[in-house]
């Protein structure tokens, strides 16, 4: 089999359909593609646990004075659910049924106590089994309760005048809204996930059924069999990935996207050249599904916590932002956050663009030499 000629673009074409055939009965990994990029992207955004959200909270008042009522109205939504006035008793069956968060006691005589100059407490029962809510929320309880005494000590708001005033502008998410952030993320995250799972399935899949072996008696070389299931799989992570742009992102999470669809969706498809070609690679080198998967877990993790995606790449260590750049997510992340959030042009990313398209080239040219020695081996 000559290797040196051009691959035929109706053979390429008519493998890719074969392909997306496949992938069509296959309804489980189907199923998968699809919940990866709707459910998946829906909750993993609403499920941030970086801030409180409509936290449930009651208060035992047995005070019943100015004060106390002033640090019970301080509770309200979205932050935290309007509190309950629920009596002592009631506290333990409460927490152990798992229906507050928080469960706040202000003892008798506290705003006395409070005016007398002492220093009495408020006991403040909290729900650990909800981790991220208990961490955040018992700071954010101590807080609001500590300013609304402080306050009522004061008899007025207070105003400290400040040598300099800081005007912020919250540009890009004016909101704070950690929702757009975290479904972007996610969906980065996701199209690297699919395609390299559903190229590197493809080719084991083959292997499986034994119909690799028709493939290579037919006048068929390995390029052309690898620039299929590029195209294919590509193709339906890129589909995926528009239409959960659409209907995810902007439709169900409200997240205004500012910059070019198109324009991102090209860097998508350089990025999908170099993942789909680590699939390949990946697909040679594993003998089955199960082993697929361990080699998935140590590529993927590196390459979706490093990547600038969960931390920034300014607090990483040297070596690793070096080593890092040799990564497609890391440039893909860049210009997806610049794209999607900040409205940045192809002259502003066309950096990324270019380092993306050079790892590309390098990873398909690494997987072609691979696929067409594991071709060899079969052969022989």
């Amino acid at each position: 089999m000559k290797h040196h000629s051009l691959p035929s673009i109706s053979q390429v074409w008519t493998l890719g359909i074969k392909e997306l055939r496949s992938l069509w009965r296959d309804r489980l990994l189907l199923l998968f593609v699809i919940w990866a990029f709707s459910g998946a992207l829906y909750t993993a955004a609403k499920g941030a646990p970086d801030r409180l959200h409509r936290a449930p909270i009651a208060v035992v008042d047995e005070d019943q004075s100015m004060l106390s009522q002033r640090i019970v109205s301080a509770f309200y939504p979205p932050t935290f659910k309007l509190p309950d006035a629920i009596s002592l008793t009631d506290v333990d069956p409460a927490m152990d049924a798992g229906r507050y968060t928080f469960v706040m006691n202000i003892p008798p005589d506290f705003q006395r106590d409070v005016l007398a100059g002492k220093s009495p407490a408020i006991q403040l029962n909290v729900d650990a089994t909800q981790l991220s809510q208990a961490f955040l929320g018992s700071g954010y309880v101590q807080s609001m309760a500590l300013g609304e005494v402080n306050e009522f000590l004061q008899r007025e708001r207070i105003n400290t005048t400040m040598p300099i005033e800081l005007a912020m502008r919250m540009r890009f998410n004016p909101s704070l809204d950690n929702t757009w952030f975290m479904g972007v993320m996610e969906l980065i995250n996701n199209v690297t996930m699919l395609s390299i799972v559903l190229t590197g399935a493809a080719l084991i899949r083959e292997r499986e059924h034994g119909t690799i072996e028709h493939l290579l008696v037919l006048p068929l070389k390995p390029s052309e069999i690898m620039l299929a299931k590029i195209w294919s799989m590509g193709a339906v992570v890129m589909l995926a990935t528009a239409l959960a742009l659409q209907f995810v992102l902007r439709d169900a999470l409200a997240m205004p996207v500012t910059g070019s669809v198109g324009l991102f969706l090209v860097g998508c498809a350089l990025h999908l050249f170099a993942t789909t070609s680590m699939g390949i690679y990946m697909g040679t080198v594993a003998r089955s599904m199960p082993q697929l998967g361990l080699l998935m877990i140590l590529v993927l993790l590196p390459l979706n916590i490093l990547s600038g995606g969960m931390t920034p790449r300014e607090s990483m260590p040297d070596i690793v932002r070096f080593v890092m750049n040799a990564a497609p997510t890391t440039h893909f992340v860049s210009f997806a956050q610049a794209i999607l959030y900040r409205g940045a042009d192809l002259s502003i990313v066309w950096p990324q663009f270019a380092a993306i398209a050079v790892i590309g080239v390098a990873f398909y040219a690494g997987a072609l030499r691979h696929f067409r020695a594991a071709v060899n081996t079969m052969q022989a």
